[in-house]
């Protein structure tokens, strides 16, 4: 089985989902979500329907998490269920053993994803602040407000079915 997830519904999973298939996996899980979101769920399903001797496909890390503390979850979850957690970009990852340089690599690629996602954040805070500095930024558009042009409309189709 094979996880595949973009962080926004206007990226597209195809890559993905060809190099897994290209790999032989058959039952894929498709998402379209962040992967700073802990609760995902088609990530959750994947988990759940999860039995013994399975194999979880991913592309690269990045694509389960990208957040330290939940790749140890996810894996310690994995192996729990007598599970293994495969990726085509980290071949060096073997979540089935005690190896310790597997749990090593896995620390520090946790901690470069987790890095990852810090330095989205703060570059993404920064040309905010830089766009109020000149007075470009506006923030999220209100899809409701009190001058919206159809308010008045639902208030009175609101009323009729009191």
């Amino acid at each position: 089985m094979g996880y595949v997830r973009v962080s926004s519904a206007d990226q597209n999973l195809t890559r993905q989902i060809e190099q897994l298939q290209q790999i032989g996996v058959d039952i894929l899980y498709q998402e379209k979500a962040s992967g700073a979101d802990r609760h995902r769920p088609i990530l959750q399903q994947l988990l759940q329907d999860l039995q013994e001797g399975d194999r979880i496909w991913v592309t690269d890390l990045t694509r389960i998490t990208r957040s330290t503390a939940e790749l140890f979850e996810l894996v310690a979850y994995i192996q729990k269920k007598g599970a293994n957690l495969q990726s085509i970009k980290d071949t060096w990852l073997d979540v089935t053993s005690e190896n310790p340089y597997s749990q090593f690599l896995l620390t520090v690629m946790g901690g470069v994803n987790q890095l990852e996602r810090d330095l989205i954040r703060m570059r993404q805070r920064e040309g905010i602040e830089i766009a109020k500095q000149k007075g470009k930024y506006v923030g999220r558009v209100e899809k409701y407000h009190e001058k919206h042009p159809n308010l008045e409309q639902a208030l009175a189709l609101y009323a009729q079915c009191e």
